[in-house]
């Protein structure tokens, strides 16, 4: 059952690994470290380096579903990549060799149903890997690049998106074979259930894992993408707009508020009205700017004015 507690950054770090024991390992996965006594969520993340807020949107978003992430300017890329990349060395690294172990310990490998039980346990092992290593040698290193600033080639976390299948559906089938076909007694029996109690918390693990991708990663890494692409045309029209020595200064600060209001799509008399002055002034105030920048349509003068700060890039559509 869901806690249905909203999270801030002012609790107690220890109050939410009473209520939710399996944060845990997420506070290994983001970097925090045991032994932090009584301090805050927000005091315990700053020890260690980590973003508060893009901390707590996981926790909440794990336990309880909560928020709405596709227009989250607030979240930290690099502290979700950290997390994610650190969650995929635990599940590779630990938890796929433990239940392993788990396994060999609880099945009779000299029957053949049990050895079959391996076989099927390493193909998931294979498949799982698979798909978390190429998230860490594609995508991650994508977003890296994005990060710097580098919109990088055709591949969007789209392609990611698209592929992004539900890999656990073999741990799900593993534990159906187990629990229909391979009834045992005695310490065999203990062993095998204790097995399966950690195979559901791993396919548990699994699907937070991919709905934290899904639902938090993407979206932010959407948003950085449209950035990214709107800083490589802004660069490509400062290139051109500049290297023929246009420069705002030129211009009146009169003649910058009309420029403003033309690329907002006001007409000369809605311009006459916005700032108080004639029709006629407008005109003459158009003539000025068109002889001084030798820009005469609307669509240049859209580019002047984003290449040298009169209006946010964001606000135009492109």
């Amino acid at each position: 059952m869901k806690n249905q507690k909203m999270y801030e950054a002012d609790d107690k770090m220890i109050s939410l690994i009473r209520d939710n024991y399996d944060l845990l390992q997420s506070l290994g996965s983001f970097g925090i470290s045991l032994g932090f006594g009584d301090k805050t969520v927000k005091e315990t993340c700053e020890d260690n380096g980590v973003d508060t807020y893009t901390f707590l949107a996981v926790v909440n978003f794990t336990i309880n579903g909560y928020g709405d992430f596709d227009a989250d300017e607030q979240l930290d890329i690099r502290t979700l990549l950290h997390y994610l990349d650190a969650s995929h060395k635990y599940y590779l690294d630990f938890q796929l060799p433990f239940i392993r172990r788990e396994l060999e310990e609880s099945l009779n490998q000299e029957d053949s149903l049990g050895r079959l039980i391996l076989r099927f346990y390493d193909e998931y092992a294979h498949e799982i890997r698979r798909h978390m290593q190429y998230e860490q040698k594609t995508l991650f290193p994508y977003v890296e690049s994005l990060l710097d600033g580098k919109a990088g080639s055709d591949y969007t976390v789209e392609t990611f998106s698209k592929h992004h299948g539900a890999a656990d559906k073999k741990l799900r089938e593993l534990k159906l074979l187990i629990i229909k076909y391979l009834p045992s007694d005695g310490l065999h029996n203990n062993k095998l259930t204790a097995t399966l109690h950690d195979i559901y918390d791993n396919e548990e693990w699994l699907r937070q894992h991919a709905m934290v991708e899904d639902h938090i990663f993407v979206p932010a890494i959407r948003r950085m993408e449209q950035i990214v692409r709107q800083q490589d045309v802004a660069k490509n029209i400062s290139g051109m707009v500049l290297g023929s020595g246009q420069s705002a200064d030129a211009l009146s600060d009169r003649e910058k508020e009309v420029i403003v209001a033309l690329v907002q799509g006001m007409a000369n008399k809605e311009i006459a009205d916005h700032l108080c002055i004639s029709t006629n002034t407008v005109i003459t105030h158009r003539r000025n700017i068109a002889r001084k920048l030798q820009i005469h349509s609307p669509a240049g003068l859209t580019i002047y004015a984003i290449i040298n700060g009169l209006v946010d890039i964001s606000s135009v559509k492109l």
